[in-house]
């Protein structure tokens, strides 16, 4: 028997995560539209090799709710996009950036919130400073709205 041919995707899975995982925010996934569950499947194999078989997904946000614009400052009223994913081993919370953030801001986003390191040229940027204030608001709103992945129940092994 072989295994089925593995789906191949067009545009890789933009996603960052942070070399310890249990933090509000763990990393941050920047979808390539704004169909989510489109892009799913491919950030699910992605994120396998680091939680294990995803068993849950959930969002801090409904369905008939935009994503927050960040070209402008009008995302500072509203919450940031949350996505809390949980796999066999581990789990990550994931800030979810809007697909159509500048390039430039999304990237900032990507490393800041897996805690990655940036040039101290990149931190003298306004942009550097818009991309903290969104992360640390992601924060904030993980600790109302979200469980610590930490803190999400695993299902328990079962003896055979």
């Amino acid at each position: 028997m072989t295994a089925p041919p593995s789906r191949r995707t067009a545009s890789p899975v933009r996603l960052t995560l942070c070399g310890e995982l249990g933090r509000r925010v763990d990393g941050a996934w920047w979808p390539h539209s704004n169909r989510l569950a489109g892009e799913l499947p491919e950030l699910v194999g992605v994120l396998h090799g680091r939680l294990g078989e995803v068993i849950d997904i959930s969002v801090n946000w409904s369905l008939s709710e935009n994503m927050p614009d960040l070209n402008s400052r009008h995302w500072q009223n509203k919450h940031q996009h949350l996505m809390a994913v949980t796999g066999r081993d581990a789990s990550a919370n994931l800030l979810v950036v809007p697909s159509l953030t500048p390039g430039t801001l999304a990237s900032l986003l990507l490393r800041i919130a897996a805690g990655m390191p940036l040039s101290a040229e990149h931190q003298a940027t306004p942009l550097f400073r818009t991309a903290i204030e969104i992360v640390d608001a992601a924060r904030g709103d993980a600790a109302l709205r979200m469980p610590a992945a930490k803190d999400v129940a695993r299902p328990r092994a079962r003896r055979t």
